[in-house]
Order: C-alpha cells, then sequence, then structure tokens
C-alpha cells in the first residue's frame, strides 16, 4: 500500500488522523509506503501507525513539498508487518530546490528473505521536468541495483507526480513493471481527485484527476515469475472526513520460482 497521507495540510488534520489509521486498519497491506508522513518531537506519524498495528517502521526527510513548519518535518516513510533490516536516505537531484529530497530506500526481513523498497514522492512542479525525469531514473536505478537481485520482487513505490503515461516515467516503465496494470486496475483510476473539497487544483491536468501514486517493481531474478493478484483505490471517507488529499493505491503480490 503506497499513500500521501497530506502531512498537517488542510484545515482539520487532526481529525484525519482517525481515518489514516482507520483505512490502513481496514486493510492491514504488509508494507505501507508514505509520503508528506510527519515528524516532530522526536515522534514520527509512521512511528504511531506501526505503533497501533504493532509493525515496525522507518522514517526520511526532507521530501516534498516544502514544509511550512520547522519544527515539523516532511518526509517519507515506510511501515512494515517485519522487521527492517536496513535504511539509508538517498539524496535526489533537484537543481530547483534549496533543499536536499531524499528517497527511502530500505531492506524489509520478508519472511521469503531480504525484500528491497524504494520509497519516493518525486518533484511536483510540472515547471521543474528536468528534475522529474532525473528522479525518476535515480529510483529505477536503485530498484534494478544488482544488489537489490535475491528471493524477493524490487519494488518502487510512492507519490511519483506523474500520470501512468507520462514521459516522467520512462525511465521507471523501461525497466520496471507497473504493477496497477499488472493487477487488472482501472485505467481511469485516478488517485488525487478534483472532487477532493481542498484538491489542489492549481496543480493543472498533468496531476489532477491522475493516478499519479504507483507501485512498480521487477522479479528478484530471471526465473521468478510475480503475479499481482489485485489492484484498487482506498481512502473515501470516514465520518464524514477524507483522510488525505491522494487515494490510497494497494496491490497484492504472489510470486514463485520457475
Amino acid at each position: 500500500m503506497t499513500w500521501n497521507v497530506w502531512w498537517r495540510f488542510g484545515p482539520r488534520w487532526r481529525e484525519r488522523q482517525p481515518g489514516i489509521q482507520a483505512t490502513i486498519e481496514r486493510f492491514t497491506p504488509d508494507l505501507l509506503a508514505l509520503q508528506e508522513a510527519w515528524s516532530a518531537d522526536g515522534r514520527t506519524q509512521a512511528d504511531e501507525l506501526a505503533d497501533a498495528l504493532g509493525y515496525h517502521a522507518a522514517f526520511a526527510a526532507p521530501s516534498y513539498p516544502v514544509s511550512p513548519d520547522a519544527r515539523v518535518e516532511l518526509g517519507v516513510a515506510l511501515v512494515s508487518r517485519w522487521p527492517i533490516l536496513q535504511q539509508e536516505a538517498v539524496v535526489m537531484p533537484a537543481r530547483h530546490r534549496a533543499w536536499d529530497p531524499v528517497i527511502l530506500s530500505a531492506v524489509v526481513e520478508h519472511p521469503a528473505g531480504p525484500l528491497p523498497i524504494q520509497v519516493a514522492c518525486l518533484e511536483h512542479a510540472v515547471t521543474y521536468s528536468d528534475d522529474r525525469q532525473a528522479q525518476a531514473a535515480l529510483l529505477a536505478d536503485l530498484a534494478t541495483d544488482p544488489k537489490t537481485d535475491g528471493p524477493c520482487p524490487s519494488l518502487a513505490v510512492g507519490d511519483l507526480n506523474a500520470a501512468a503515461d507520462s514521459a516522467v516515467l520512462r525511465p521507471l516503465r523501461d525497466v520496471l513493471v507497473d504493477a496497477w496494470t499488472a493487477g487488472g486496475g482501472a485505467a481511469d483510476a485516478v488517485t488525487l481527485p478534483s472532487t477532493h473539497p481542498s484538491a489542489p487544483l492549481e496543480a493543472g491536468p498533468e496531476l489532477v484527476d491522475q493516478r499519479i501514486d504507483h507501485i512498480f517493481f521487477r522479479p528478484g531474478h530471471e526465473d521468478q515469475l510475480v503475479n499481482v493478484e489485485s489492484a484498487f483505490i482506498a481512502g473515501d471517507a470516514v465520518d464524514g472526513v477524507f483522510p488525505s488529499d491522494h487515494r490510497a493505491v494497494i496491490c497484492d503480490f504472489r510470486w514463485h520460482d520457475r
């Protein structure tokens, strides 16, 4: 499951937290990638969700967009059913920004063996498509690094701020598989809907009413067959409050050797 949880933005961020937790508990994903997660006073949003689930958590910052409050970090995170063996904040190219956004590169202790996962939020300003493409290329490189070869698929997930057919994502499409398509997800699925009360309409049609949150993968080795058994969207309003301005993407994987 990957979900942009909208930091502490919006007029009712505290009221959104129970809905975020309730949605996650409803689907109980083994792996949960978060974007626009917060960290403050030595505590992260990922820690809180992990504690509620009995899971493990990792957090890396900074990410997009810049935090409007210097006391509260904005980053990417991973919540995992299994222990997180390794984690690293990998700096992305960002020529147009005054901060160094990062990818959370992690390895999870899956029962079948080490499972590598990259959690990212790419540049959102379409004006800076040079950075967007460079960041997508880095994400693809991390997900296909030979050190990620092994008994489990390699995953690259997150809010990539580009539609599935965008040129920005070509580096990923060239070497990885879009789990949404592989799992038979609806072609017209949207993860940043204009119908949200606080939809960022100024982002324009490249992002709004598009599927811009993604799960990509590749098999862990050449004789591995990976099946995406389902692909669907989550994140409806809970008790009348939308947990985030984004919808979550959930894909179920099963794999075996030939």
